[in-house]
This record gives structure tokens, C-alpha cells and sequence, in this order.
């Protein structure tokens, strides 16, 4: 199982963010990802990066579909992969109906219907070059020049059985956000085998972000839960998918969310090799990649100590 890290918030400047690339540079992790962002760009973010030398593997967990076309999404794909000289994984996910309808008028009458659509339109702007093998009567859509790149990855974000089976059918990666193992082994991956089968395609690789921190004096594992994780919390559709894992948890009290994260192990808390055992248990369940987050040990302690735990961590996952 391949461990990579995630930027622990929305950047308001990219130079905070270097710490965390160093140790995708280093060889101490896999991958960067970062998820949606109003502050800086998630996708500017990472040319920031490049630019400055961090030619690393990135990947978004997750940019929201109604914020762009297919076509920008798969330009802005397809550039990150040719200026960071690696192979890009763009995930995407289909936000919550609210916000669809706030953008645009009305939320996706199905959002898994939307989801493979997009993914598809992506994956056929991405094949540059490409003729139009569609109906004469059809017409020619919209097309890109062809470009050099290393590649890109489609994900797409998954919480639940439906739009898991989803991206078994068409995407290249499953993105999950904080799913127990248990979840994953028998919801989620059974579901990606299902879609796939039906396609006729190779399972995708699944991608789950963890949030974790190291245990201290002065840390609250209850507390640097709600930091890191409030917001999904209070979020439906995160709840849900948190019932059908088995834990107590409501939109209304996130606070209790958090106490039933740390409780049930979904937030990994304690020594480095506790972190890296907790870790270990996302490959037994099938995760090819896990993802470690520390946002809230970052907006409690700082970047610096995210910084800091992730690098024992990292460590403790390369030596267990």
C-alpha cells in the first residue's frame, strides 16, 4: 500500500504548503493531494509548486464538478501532469445538491448520472488527437491539440455504494474521505467490483483519506477531530455514510461525530507506530493508496507540527 499526504488546509499562501511537498520530494511519500479550494486554487497551487522546483505526483481529493466545464477540467489536468513531469490523478466529486443549484439553478437531477458523464467527457477530451468516432448525425464536438504528458488518472470521489458501482464503471481511481476499514472492505469495495464487472473493465484502485495526529501532552484527540473534521460532519451525506459504518453520529452534533471518530479508530491517534498499525489495516481492507491528513493538528498546532508528525509517521509506515 502506497502512503501519501495531503495539504492540512486551503492555502492562503502557497509557501506554506513547501514543508509538505519536501517530503513528496524526499521520497517520504507518494503523492501531494489537495481538495477543493476557494483560497488559493488547488490547481494553481500545485504550479506554484512545480515552478519552483516540486516536480512531484499530484492529485486532487476532490475539485467539484459544477466549478468547471470538462473541457477546463481536462486542460488543467493534463498541464499539471506535462509541468510536474509525473502522472497527474485528477479526482472529482459532484458536491452537495445545495451547491449545484446555487451555481446553477437546480442540483443534478441524478448526481450519479452526472458523475459518469463527466468523467466520461473528460476521459474523451484527454485522448487529443483522437478521431470523432461518433454517429454522422452526431455533431463533432469540441476537441483538444494534441499535448505530451505523462498522463492522468480519473477519480472519483465515493462515500457510498452507488457512486462507488459508478466508478467502477468508468473511472481509474475511487477517492474515499474518511471511511473506516471495515466500510471500505464490505461496502465500498464490493461495490467498485460490481460497476466494474458490469463495464467489462479492471476494478480501480482505491485512494482513502485518513485523519491522524500523533498523541501529546497537549493535544486533544477529541478536539483536533472536530478541527480537522467538523465541516464533513456536519454534512449529510458524510453522516450517512458514517451510520452505515456503525458509528453514532449526527449533522446536527459534530461534536459527538468527533468523539465517535476518535472512539471508533476512524481518527488514528497515538505513537507513530500506532498511527502506521491503523494505517496498515486500509491495505488489509484494499486500499492501494492511503492518504494521511493532519488538518487538525495543523489549524491547532500549525503547519510546522503537521510537518513534523507526518515526517515520524511517514517513517514508522516505511519501517512497520
Amino acid at each position: 500500500m502506497r502512503v501519501s499526504i495531503i495539504c492540512p488546509a486551503m492555502a492562503s499562501d502557497p509557501r506554506d504548503m513547501v514543508p509538505f511537498a519536501e517530503l513528496v520530494r524526499d521520497g517520504h511519500a507518494q503523492r501531494l493531494w489537495q481538495g477543493q479550494s476557494l483560497s488559493v486554487e488547488t490547481h494553481q497551487l500545485f504550479a506554484y509548486l512545480a515552478g519552483n522546483g516540486f516536480r512531484i505526483p499530484v492529485g486532487t481529493s476532490v475539485v467539484l464538478m459544477p466549478l468547471r466545464h470538462p473541457l477546463e477540467a481536462a486542460v488543467q489536468a493534463r498541464s499539471l501532469a506535462r509541468l510536474t513531469g509525473n502522472s497527474m490523478v485528477l479526482g472529482l466529486g459532484p458536491a452537495t445538491p445545495e451547491f449545484v443549484a446555487a451555481l446553477h439553478g437546480e442540483p443534478y437531477p441524478s448526481p450519479r448520472d452526472a458523475c459518469v458523464r463527466y468523467v466520461e467527457e473528460v476521459r474523451r477530451l484527454l485522448r487529443a488527437g483522437e478521431p470523432d468516432t461518433r454517429d454522422d448525425d452526431v455533431p463533432a464536438a469540441v476537441t483538444l491539440p494534441g499535448l505530451g504528458h505523462p498522463g492522468v488518472e480519473i477519480g472519483l470521489g465515493v462515500l457510498r455504494p452507488v457512486l462507488a458501482r459508478a466508478a467502477g464503471r468508468v473511472a481509474d481511481v475511487a477517492i474515499s474521505w474518511m471511511t473506516p476499514p471495515g466500510y471500505v472492505r464490505d461496502v465500498l469495495v464490493p461495490a467498485l467490483g460490481k460497476g466494474a464487472a458490469e463495464a467489462g473493465r479492471t476494478v480501480p484502485r482505491l485512494v482513502t483519506v485518513v485523519h491522524a495526529a500523533l498523541a501529546g501532552p497537549d493535544r486533544n484527540p477529541y478536539r483536533l477531530a472536530f478541527k480537522g473534521a467538523g465541516a464533513h460532519l456536519a454534512a449529510p451525506h458524510y453522516t450517512d455514510m458514517l451510520r452505515r459504518a456503525g458509528l453514532r453520529v449526527h449533522p446536527a452534533q459534530p461534536n459527538l461525530g468527533a468523539r465517535a471518530l476518535v472512539d471508533s479508530g476512524t481518527f488514528l491517534h497515538g505513537t507513530a507506530a500506532e498511527v502506521a498499525e491503523g494505517l496498515a489495516a486500509y491495505g488489509r481492507a484494499g486500499v492501494d493508496e492511503v492518504v494521511l491528513n493532519l488538518a487538525g493538528l495543523a489549524a491547532e498546532h500549525g503547519y510546522g507540527a503537521a510537518a513534523r508528525d507526518l515526517a515520524e509517521i511517514l517513517a514508522a509506515t516505511a519501517g512497520s
